[in-house]
């Protein structure tokens, strides 16, 4: 298959603005040149996108493919309607112009986000590529241990609870193990408590130092990066020290915590537009109809925080990347993590580098995230230039796949 793509002002996702019109030439699933004024091969088929500026696919590296907003609704779900109502998000998603996603907890004791993923791989269905680490390892009472909300006739084993929950360096270890051994592409684990979990804070490290330690060295041995959810201070710390790739979250790390990441080489997906949306509406009742109390109470306590936060974000030289935390809002929001992310200070050149090659990187993904020859053809369109108006990154047009084309304008 050979297609010519037209008219466009290309970025490559490296530089810091477009090289201008360019076409760009697609074979067998790669791209083989990118120039000025290419011929169309025989047979080629030429799309133009002419008033469009092209990027690489966009990554989210923060997903909950299999969650809605409503997260125990899930609970009363088999495995199998779970993976049934996702095949519409997934569509979404790629259509969204997310060609790659690294989806981070499933909502099912089974292990149907591996599935998911490899019926991707394989044609089977239409979605992004998917990265995935299956299940939260959390301490009991923690971010995962979500027992506490559901009724006492949901208590008997299993339940998602138990399948993730993890005290102590042998019982870690063990999990850690069992996730692997399930074909896991990343480990991720609760490094401290969360807003949206009934029984934790925040800002309390639920694991121990020895306990994280463990739970890296033990995906190490076995070739698998790890990431946590992670808001506090010290959770970022301990985390940090035990030798995560990445920290999730991190909306209430101090300056100097990012430093500290900085200097370690760890990345930091700050999820800020769910985070933020929430913090900024925390004292409006009409947001907060039929949600959470829970939940409201520590948006309450720790809004300042949150929001000078993400300042301390676009002011350090962290290397941010993109993710959204999809699921807990709708996913067909998720691009929105642009224009939040700008909203903070953050530059529209560093908000794409973060969904484009800075996430390729994190992801270990070298064949993607950069336009250039040889590179696997995932190629996005929108109208306009989102470097001076970064609300198009929510009008994608064009969406190609390794070559294949699955929206066109």
């Amino acid at each position: 298959m050979t297609t010519l793509l037209t008219g466009a002002t290309v970025w490559d996702g490296l530089k810091d603005a477009p090289a201008g019109v360019r076409d760009i030439l697609v074979e067998d699933g790669r791209i083989t040149r990118i120039d000025e004024g290419i011929p169309a091969p025989d047979g080629a088929e030429v799309i133009d996108l002419s008033g469009h500026t092209v990027t690489p696919g966009f990554m989210d590296c923060h997903t909950h493919v299999t969650i809605t907003p409503d997260i125990t609704a899930a609970f009363g779900r088999s495995a199998t309607a779970t993976a049934l109502a996702t095949l519409p998000i997934l569509r979404t998603l790629l259509h969204n112009g997310f060609t790659t996603v690294r989806d981070l907890t499933g909502s099912d004791p089974a292990y149907n986000t591996l599935d998911l993923r490899d019926a991707i791989a394989e044609g089977l269905i239409e979605g992004p590529r998917m990265l995935v680490a299956p299940h939260l390892i959390s301490a009991r009472g923690g971010h995962g241990d979500f027992s506490s909300a559901l009724g006492d006739q949901y208590q008997s084993p299993p339940r998602l609870a138990e399948l993730a929950a993890a005290d102590g360096c042998d019982e870690i270890r063990t999990r850690v193990r069992t996730e692997i051994r399930a074909g896991a592409d990343w480990i991720k684990f609760g490094a401290t408590g969360g807003f949206s979990s009934p029984s934790d804070e925040p800002t309390q490290a639920t694991y121990t130092q020895d306990e994280m330690d463990t739970l890296v060295a033990t995906a190490r041995d076995l070739g698998r990066p790890v990431t946590p959810h992670c808001y506090g201070d010290e959770g970022v710390r301990r985390a940090v020290r035990a030798g995560v790739r990445s920290i999730e979250h991190g909306n209430l790390a101090t300056a100097g915590t990012l430093r500290m990441m900085a200097d370690q080489g760890v990345y930091l997906v700050p999820t800020q537009f769910t985070v933020l949306n929430d913090a900024r509406n925390a004292d409006d009742d009409a947001f907060w109809k039929r949600k959470p109390l829970y939940k409201r109470r520590k948006f309450q306590l720790h809004q300042k925080e949150l929001l000078d936060g993400a300042e301390h974000v676009a002011a350090s030289d962290i290397k941010i990347a993109f993710g959204t935390d999809a699921g807990m809002f709708p996913h067909a929001e998720n691009w929105r993590e642009f224009p939040a992310m700008v909203s903070t200070g953050i530059t529209p050149v560093r908000a794409l580098k973060a969904a484009t090659s800075v996430a390729a990187e994190l992801l270990g993904l070298d064949d993607l995230g950069v336009l250039a020859p040889g590179r696997i053809a995932d190629i996005i369109a929108m109208p306009g230039d989102p470097f001076t108006d970064i609300e198009v990154t929510g009008k994608v047009a064009f969406v190609m796949k390794e070559g294949t084309v699955h929206k066109r304008p």
